[in-house]
């Protein structure tokens, strides 16, 4: 999948000077319990999409939602601040056909319903609540390419704010990967550094957390035996979070964060743990200073350390393949579709 990030000029009105105007336009918005994002691209010759606009920021929309189950007035005012700009872009843009969907904290929060007619009033754009199954299939859409024929099944997980979404997955050549199962737990980065976690996280604080996803996710590998398959050397894992490009930029001693570096890297569990020591034996202000952390994750990056760290204890697989890549890329990969462009 080509992932280009491609300019074009504009007229003083928005519109685009090229004659690539006539191309449809496409946006996928992903608004999550941590961030929000979105990417505006056209279809490329030969498959796959360039990426022509594109925009991310930190919200926390989720911020509060385990004590009380309600997206509070300050989260939601950030996040529709937010939305206001990525629905300029998507006006500016020209965009022809357009998703934006909300994950965990939406599907959690009882207010979600006065939260989604607030985004359309204020912003036009229209958000849709998707399942935490349709969540694993976009996510495994935009990173299914990341993926190789041989070890003969994959392990794909995707840790966010609120969950953390998981998939086992069957491979063969020449066709679409299979779900054999999958699992949403409720172990995302804001809801355990609420719970067990904070700008300075001890280690008993730090193992706390590696044994609630622990206990999360001993159903799905009672049920599928995953275990026996990764010391047969028959999985491979794929990973499409925040952590783990984090880990990686780390790891390569990224003097700021490059995608190009990052997206479709290996990085070895041994290597991942070093790093993860690393930053676990920081304080907030030592994972703060670093540039592929910033203040605005230092106290999460822990918890996705931990989701990880749990992860890799019950499946000791050898390496990891990174993905800066994932649900958004999956939602334009079905509206591309879909245009039979």
């Amino acid at each position: 999948m080509d992932l280009q990030v491609h300019s074009e000029r504009q007229s003083d009105t928005g519109r685009l000077r090229s004659p690539a105007l006539l191309r449809p336009v496409f946006a996928a918005l992903d608004l999550g319990t941590n961030n929000c994002r979105l990417l505006i691209a056209k279809s490329a010759p030969g498959g796959g999409f360039r990426v022509i606009d594109a925009f991310s920021r930190i919200v926390r929309l989720g911020e509060g939602l385990s004590r009380n189950d309600r997206l509070s007035d300050l989260a939601m005012e950030r996040t529709i601040a937010a939305l206001r700009v990525c629905g300029s872009k998507i006006e500016r843009r020209g965009v022809t056909s357009a998703r934006a969907v909300g994950t965990e904290a939406c599907r959690r929060a009882v207010n979600c319903p006065e939260f989604v007619a607030a985004v359309e009033r204020e912003t036009g754009i229209a958000l849709e609540i998707i399942s935490s199954q349709e969540e694993g299939r976009l996510a495994l859409a935009g990173c299914a390419s990341l993926l190789e024929s041989s070890p003969p099944y994959a392990l794909v997980f995707d840790i966010g704010g609120g969950s953390t979404e998981l998939m086992w997955l069957a491979l063969e050549d020449g066709r679409p990967p299979r779900i054999l199962d999958q699992i949403s737990i409720r172990c995302g980065v804001i809801g355990l550094t609420e719970e067990f976690g904070g700008p300075d996280v001890t280690p008993a604080m730090y193992n706390r957390m590696i044994d609630a996803v622990a206990d999360a996710i001993a159903p799905f590998e009672a049920r599928n035996r995953i275990q026996d398959r990764v010391a047969a050397g028959q999985v491979q894992m794929l990973g499409t979070s925040g952590t783990v490009t984090t880990l990686a930029g780390v790891h390569l001693g990224l003097g700021r964060y490059d995608r190009r570096a990052v997206d479709g890297s290996y990085l070895r569990i041994d290597h991942a743990r070093t790093v993860i020591e690393h930053l676990v034996g920081l304080d907030f202000d030592g994972r703060a200073r670093h540039p592929c952390i910033g203040y605005d994750r230092a106290d999460l990056v822990v918890a996705g350390c931990a989701v990880l760290d749990a992860l890799c204890d019950v499946w000791p697989v050898e390496r990891l393949r990174i993905a800066d890549r994932g649900l958004r890329e999956g939602i334009l990969v079905d509206l591309i579709g879909a245009t039979g462009e």
